[in-house]
């Protein structure tokens, strides 16, 4: 079973039943709609990426016998992450640019 809480580095606290209180945003707001707009054609690419990744883990478990490949769930969990990181930022919940402003998770 997997572990509740393996993205919560990435997630916000949610805990609280009160509204999350959003800070005033510190970036110029040219440059941050210029990265919101780069980020979100980076996600479109991305979301293409999973779909792949879904379709090649899907032939592996057909080929071995239920047992998927490490690897492939490995890269589709860090672009996961990335995807988490990258709609917190363009959405103005998150400060962090996501990788390849930051380090990848």
């Amino acid at each position: 079973m997997a572990d509740p809480h393996e993205f919560d580095h990435v997630m916000p606290n949610m805990s609280s039943s009160a509204p999350k209180r959003l800070e005033e945003v510190q970036e110029n707001m040219g440059a941050r709609i210029l990265f919101s707009v780069l980020i979100w054609m980076m996600m479109s690419f991305a979301s293409t990426i999973i779909g792949f990744l879904a379709v090649l883990q899907a032939i592996v478990l057909l080929t071995t016998g239920k047992k998927p490949n490490a690897r492939i769930a490995g890269f589709g969990t860090d672009v996961g992450i990335w995807f988490a990181k990258a709609t917190r930022y363009i959405t103005a919940d998150s400060e962090e640019k996501p990788w390849p402003w930051s380090e990848l998770d």
